[in-house]
């Protein structure tokens, strides 16, 4: 009987585990792949070189509508989706960032925390799209 039971708790366990690595399955993003070098000895990319500063990478190919990295810290960076998580990409969806938030173009109250990825207001629920970001000497990789 002691066996079956450990059987059971082993599989439920089994089972409720995800493989998506704390990424919601968004409907309203497509899955996308990219690799993106950022050096940070170019001056335009001065302001990363500095906590509490963002850039705004926005080059066909590096994420849906492009990709904000705000410095945490000169060692923590965050790297997010520049389209709103909930809303479809379309022409207006878009992020405009302002200080630590990222708001939304399509006429509705949607914004968010580019620090980590939250949303503040609006509706839908999707947090920002986090990518994987780290910092190798005076180069950023950006994937997903």
């Amino acid at each position: 009987m002691k066996k079956i039971i450990l059987v059971v708790f082993i599989s439920v366990f089994i089972l409720s585990c995800s493989s998506d690595d704390g990424r919601s399955n968004n409907p309203n993003l497509p899955s996308i792949g990219f690799n993106h070098t950022v050096n940070l000895d170019l001056p335009q990319f001065n302001s990363l070189k500095f906590p509490g500063n963002f850039e705004l990478i926005r080059i066909e190919g590096v994420g849906i509508k492009g990709v904000v990295i705000y410095n945490i810290d000169n060692t923590l960076y965050s790297a997010f989706e520049l389209s709103d998580p909930n809303i479809i990409p379309s022409s207006c969806s878009a992020l405009s960032v302002t200080g630590i938030r990222a708001e939304s173009n399509c006429g509705n109250d949607n914004a968010y925390e580019i620090i980590n990825g939250q949303q503040l207001e609006g509706e839908g629920g999707f947090p920002l799209l986090r990518y994987q970001i780290r910092r190798d000497g005076n180069i950023l990789v950006v994937s997903n």
